[in-house]
């Protein structure tokens, strides 16, 4: 049996009513067909067995020559076509990193990044993550009320990314700026130029880094691809655009959409208090009640795939419906519920399968890291508005705030 081919809109509304909508579509059947504003169709799964078991299914692609393909070949006759060439989108000089390969190709890029991104590496920043989170928090103190992105969520792991990469932290507004163009659904124009101003500043730090080396991770991927010859300039721009973008984007939206969600739920926050050691695993519970991603990246089916009594065509994009499958009771019971306490284990903030986020374990210390600050420095951080009045990033991926105002003490 074939689905409906009527598709459902995922437009503005979609995304600041994420839940809500998700949930409906969950209810009606394990798979539907979304179209974005563009025209694009992409079929979205909604329920946590098949998400999952999709994520590991090597009958999806991720290489970005096809997936350009495929969405070229979606356009109507009389759409306005998004720029073009040698085969790639125009401005695209970011895609030949991991998260847009199969293996082989695949498999090679992420063992020489796992070379160099290692555990150790990344757990000797938990004193100055301490130290960056100590500072932050300190300079909320006597605010009345302050943009919780702006003030903490994103400085943290910014600072973090750019020290652990070797970048100028000075720039750090820059590669806001540029992230948000390209990550948020505004004109093409501006994404384009912030394609252009980004891949101008990793191509220059590329060359510094390699005139005066560190001891930080790019220049370790440096060292990894002179030493196997394995890793072209065009894939070590991408990697360090993916390490750069994903370091910082995840961590932020992890850490506003937890608050929000600890604030919504004081009950939640007063047994955070009560006993800190729930810390890890509210933050477990932060990725999946509300993570920093709605689905995955593309992914293409390379043959027909039956989910339920739905079979989606070959050459089809298909999205994993993280905030659907995350919610989905029938492996998260009473899953709209935020529940600190919870076993949330199983998850799929992070993905699942071959392209399971490399950052993970970073983003979680740094959360848990924040976290245990929050609750030392501002046990009664209250919010600043009503939550009616926070709005949605328009992303078509990212699951993030405009803003989180706060009031780090409740007002006398």
């Amino acid at each position: 049996m074939t689905a409906h081919t009527d598709p459902v809109p995922f437009d503005s509304g979609f995304v600041q009513d994420l839940h809500a909508r998700y949930a409906e579509l969950r209810e009606a059947g394990p798979v539907h067909r979304l179209v974005n504003d563009s025209g694009l169709p992409v079929w979205v799964v909604t329920r946590y067995s098949d998400a999952r078991a999709l994520l590991a299914d090597p009958r999806l692609g991720k290489d970005a020559q096809t997936i350009f393909r495929l969405v070229m070949d979606r356009f109507a006759p009389d759409a306005e076509r998004p720029e073009a060439e040698d085969g790639r989108f125009a401005g695209a000089g970011f895609d030949m990193h991991m998260l847009n390969m199969d293996p082989p190709d695949h498999t090679r890029l992420r063992k020489l990044v796992v070379k160099a991104f290692t555990a150790r590496r990344i757990e000797e920043l938990r004193p100055r993550i301490e130290q960056i989170s100590e500072e932050l928090l300190t300079a909320m103190a006597g605010e009345s009320e302050v943009d919780f992105l702006d003030a903490f969520a994103f400085p943290l792991p910014i600072r973090v990314i750019c020290e652990l990469l070797g970048v100028d932290e000075s720039r750090r507004d820059d590669f806001r700026d540029w992230t948000n163009k390209l990550l948020d659904d505004i004109d093409a124009e501006a994404s384009a130029q912030a394609a252009g101003d980004m891949a101008q500043y990793l191509t220059e730090l590329l060359a510094a880094k390699r005139q005066r080396p560190g001891d930080d991770l790019l220049t370790a991927l440096i060292e990894v691809s002179e030493d196997e010859d394995r890793l072209s300039e065009a894939e070590l721009i991408s990697m360090v655009f993916l390490l750069l973008v994903a370091g910082h984007e995840t961590t932020v939206n992890l850490i506003g959409n937890g608050v929000l969600a600890l604030l919504r739920n004081p009950e939640q926050f007063a047994a955070l208090r009560a006993n800190p050691d729930l810390v890890d695993g509210a933050v477990e519970e932060m990725l999946r009640f509300d993570g920093p991603l709605m689905h995955t990246t593309f992914r293409f089916t390379t043959e027909p795939i039956t989910i339920g009594e739905t079979v989606i065509p070959a050459g089809e994009f298909v999205w994993a419906g993280l905030a659907a499958a995350n919610r989905d009771p029938e492996r998260f019971p009473e899953g709209d519920s935020f529940d600190v306490t919870r076993d949330p284990h199983g998850h799929l903030a992070f993905g699942h399968g071959i392209h399971f986020c490399l950052g993970a374990p970073l983003a979680r210390m740094e959360a848990q890291i924040a976290l245990r600050g929050l609750l030392a420095h501002f046990p009664d951080l209250e919010l600043g508005t009503a939550p009616e009045n926070l709005a949605r990033r328009n992303s078509s991926l990212i699951h993030g705030l405009r803003d989180l105002p706060v009031r780090p003490a409740p007002l006398s």
